[in-house]
């Protein structure tokens, strides 16, 4: 076959392809914008036009314009979407090899940190991978060492306190104090010492909540001295309070007690278990603040405690720090287990703002809560020095005022008048924790210095009344005047004074 009929034949088909196909498309798109027709048609038919004609026209030519340039930014959008499917191919193999590079580098790692946990056991004496042949010391019937078990404790803080009492001599504690005097002196120390200015009442109802529990709550407006309060008491015992500042992000207990790292072997003690510990060398009162307790939920870093002290019996005060215990561990610490101590007291403070959490009624069920609304009024005060006393003296004055101040029984029985009233009409049962804490607080209350009636009042306003705040109070709202009127006819009209502005500052918010 004659080699030139394959050129002829294939220059005529590629002629036809490009002057019928391509060519014929970008002359045709070109001739779009080079066109002798659109000036044959402006000159055949714009003779004599006015100005509104050829403002129209002008507006015709401008759509036009906007169409073609439409229709190539389409084609341009078009053009890169095909670009970009057109790399996404290759992005899966991308993607595997950036997978492997990842997994090489985290083989690399583990090795890395294989070595240094061999390095770290081989300095505490653990030699990994080297076995000890027969005849060896600790070949048979005895129990493989464990990284940290010997050498120096993974308790540090802990272990310095029993170093530091070893030869602890305790202070002469004034036994003789009555809980009026130490009232008194405590007011007058904080107003001559520290100017802070306290009414009697609030010194009665913070001393006489020791008697009840272990948890107390200090709450009202910000810069009325709550957590001033628990850190002047603090100083006139001579033993500052500790003070936590709580914080957003605390969830559970390690926030109060630490936690064991398991690394390095040694448990991160916070300041409080430190404290803690050392309670329970000495008979000291201690006392640590849970500043801005409801900056995040009570109810979770400290439910362990709630419940621990919720035990009738204080040898059940324990909690669990560690699964097991080691030689090493400090002196009050069994079998990784710890005794919470019986003179420390814990006093929250909360503001209760948008910036706060609600206390839940568990929470306030199980702690005393005080109510500090309004600044102090400065006084003149005596001198007072600061005074050691034991808890087991001011346990034995509590004790002594609940057998001295009894509450009476005609005031039970107008108690047990008011809860079948409570439960009638609002569907509210006082509890037998609630009337514990009663017979409980309000003879310590007298003890301190108050009457009866006003500690009935503070129960009564304090931890039952402020459950109406969860009714719905639309509802009982009138119920709310029956209620005072039944106050004042079972403890008279000129008492329960507290109780009654509560419940009628509720009935004002609805």
């Amino acid at each position: 076959m004659n080699i030139n009929l394959v050129f002829e034949f294939l220059r005529a088909f590629l002629g036809a392809f490009y002057d019928k196909g391509i060519g014929s498309i970008f002359w045709g798109f070109l001739h779009i914008f080079y066109n002798d027709g659109y000036a044959d048609a402006f000159n055949n038919y714009t003779q004599g036009f006015g100005t509104g004609e050829w403002a129209v026209a002008i507006i015709f030519v401008i759509l036009i314009v906007a169409v073609i340039v439409a229709i190539i930014v389409l084609i341009a959008l078009g053009l890169r979407k095909l670009a970009r499917l057109g790399k996404a191919k290759v992005l899966p193999q991308d993607l595997v090899e950036e997978c492997a590079n990842l997994k090489r580098q985290i083989i690399k790692m583990s090795a890395e940190k294989d070595r240094i946990l061999s390095m770290r056991v081989s300095d505490i004496g653990n030699y990994e991978g080297e076995e000890l042949e027969e005849g060896e010391e600790g070949y048979e019937g005895e129990e493989e060492a464990v990284p940290g078990q010997e050498g120096e404790s993974r308790f540090y803080k802990l272990t310095e306190i029993d170093r530091l009492y070893k030869d602890y001599v305790p202070p002469v504690y004034d036994d003789e104090v009555t809980l009026p005097q130490f009232c008194d002196r405590f007011r007058n120390f904080a107003c001559s010492r520290m100017k802070l200015f306290y009414q009697p009442r609030i010194i009665r109802l913070f001393v006489a909540s020791m008697s009840t529990t272990r948890l107390l709550i200090l709450q009202g407006i910000s810069g009325t001295g709550k957590t001033s309060l628990p850190h002047a008491m603090g100083i006139f015992l001579n033993n500052p309070a500790t003070i936590a500042s709580v914080q957003p992000s605390w969830r559970d207990r390690t926030e109060l007690f630490g936690y064991f790292n398991e690394f390095t072997k040694r448990f991160n003690e916070t300041e409080v278990l430190k404290k803690m510990y050392e309670a329970t060398w000495n008979e000291q009162i201690y006392l640590t603040v849970l500043d801005e307790m409801n900056i995040a939920r009570v109810e979770y870093y400290f439910a362990e405690m709630l419940s621990i002290l919720e035990m009738p019996s204080r040898d059940e005060w324990i909690i669990d720090l560690v699964p097991s215990g080691w030689p090493n561990d400090p002196i009050h610490i069994e079998k990784g287990r710890f005794r919470l101590p019986q003179n420390m007291w814990f006093i929250g403070t909360a503001n209760n703002d948008d910036s706060t959490f609600a206390i839940s009624d568990k929470v306030y069920d199980r702690a005393m809560p005080i109510n500090i609304n309004s600044k102090g009024i400065p006084f003149e005060a005596p001198y007072e020095e600061n005074i050691f006393i034991s808890y087991k003296h001011l346990e034995a004055m509590f004790k002594e005022s609940q057998e001295k101040y009894q509450v009476s029984q005609e005031n039970l029985d107008k108690i047990n008048q008011l809860d079948d009233y409570v439960i009638e009409h609002f569907r509210l049962a006082f509890g037998n924790r609630i009337v514990k804490q009663l017979r409980e607080f309000v003879p310590s209350y007298v003890g301190c210095g108050g009457t009866e009636l006003d500690g009935l009042d503070y129960v009564l306003c304090n931890k039952i009344f402020r459950k109406f705040e969860s009714l719905n109070l639309s509802y009982i709202r009138d119920e709310i005047d029956g209620l005072i009127l039944y106050l004042s006819e079972l403890f008279g009209e000129e008492n329960m004074q507290e109780s009654k502005e509560y419940i009628n500052r509720l009935k004002k918010l609805f």
